[in-house]
């Protein structure tokens, strides 16, 4: 029995993606490319998400938290919601997509517009836009330790609220 491919193809794993993986064969499209790279996270693959790096991708990559991020979580398919440019004939892409993966049973949406480029005749992924919520902003300052505590009790904020509150 084949073991569909993570990317969602439908397709045997090594029928899609693992002969890209094992350097068996290069992508022919962008699409094709992200759905190894996708792969290459499920399978923990952190070899093949470097070597179809850009340069300057290339030059942030960081193997060790790389792998311990894919390792810790559990894949559930990749999403196209667009693609221009990208075929065989093509240069450039930017291909949209949203990675669905848990992390301790949590599940994530990870949305990114990721731009692809022929690099000597083969695809890499060049740089990604990230989407997401916007970081939660405190509207007023953080009260110290050492700090009067703001409700008003004259004691320290380590020696009052700050023991009561949830972390």
């Amino acid at each position: 029995m084949n073991d569909l491919c993570p990317c969602g193809s439908d397709q045997a794993f090594e029928a899609c993606c693992e002969p890209l993986l094992m350097g068996q064969a290069k992508p022919k499209t962008a699409t094709q490319l992200m759905r190894a790279r996708y792969s290459a996270y499920a399978m923990g693959n952190i070899e093949y998400l470097y070597k179809t790096a850009g340069p300057r991708v290339r030059k942030e990559f960081d193997p060790e938290n790389s792998k311990k991020w894919a390792e810790s979580a559990t894949w559930g398919g990749i999403e196209f919601l667009s693609v221009v440019g990208g075929g065989e004939d093509d240069e450039t892409a930017k291909v949209d997509f949203v990675a669905h993966y848990s992390v301790k049973g949590t599940d994530f949406n990870h949305h990114e517009l990721a731009d692809f480029a022929k690099l000597d005749g083969e695809w890499r992924f060049i740089d990604g836009r990230i989407f997401g919520s916007d970081p939660i902003r405190r509207e007023e300052p953080k009260v110290g330790r050492n700090d009067l505590c703001p409700c008003g009790s004259g004691k320290k904020y380590k020696k009052c609220c700050q023991g009561t509150e949830t972390k």
